[in-house]
């Protein structure tokens, strides 16, 4: 079986960094996103087997916009809302996402939530 590819998208690149890492020293392959290309194409470049995802991608960017698009084009991608506010979890767009995550420095929760994630992918 292939190395499970988890997919970053995140507008800030420290995130993206620290993530990165993370996820690789827990043996996955990781690819990163900063929002700003159609989430369609990265996905259909680099076919991810779960989408972590931040909630607020800028200005003008909306991460529940983008999971959105994802669930109309795949429902079955297992998808990974992160974000800095709680406030978001109550969100209806919300409810099309497979797991919610508050970021932290400690990235317990997160890992937690991609082994749930893989899981369900049947990775």
């Amino acid at each position: 079986m292939s190395q499970p590819k988890i997919l970053v998208v995140d507008d800030e690149k420290h995130i993206r960094m620290l993530y990165r890492e993370e996820l690789e020293a827990d043996g996955y392959t990781v690819a990163t996103s900063d929002g700003e290309e159609d989430i369609l194409d990265v996905i259909g470049r680099e076919g991810p087997t779960i989408v972590i995802l931040d909630i607020k991608l800028g200005v003008n960017r909306s991460g529940l916009d983008l999971l959105q698009e994802i669930r109309a084009k795949d429902q079955t991608i297992p998808v990974i809302l992160s974000t800095a506010y709680d406030s978001f979890q109550h969100d209806l767009k919300s409810i099309a996402a497979d797991y919610y995550v508050v970021k932290s420095v400690d990235l317990t929760e997160l890992k937690d939530k991609v082994r749930m994630a893989l899981n369900k992918a049947g990775s």
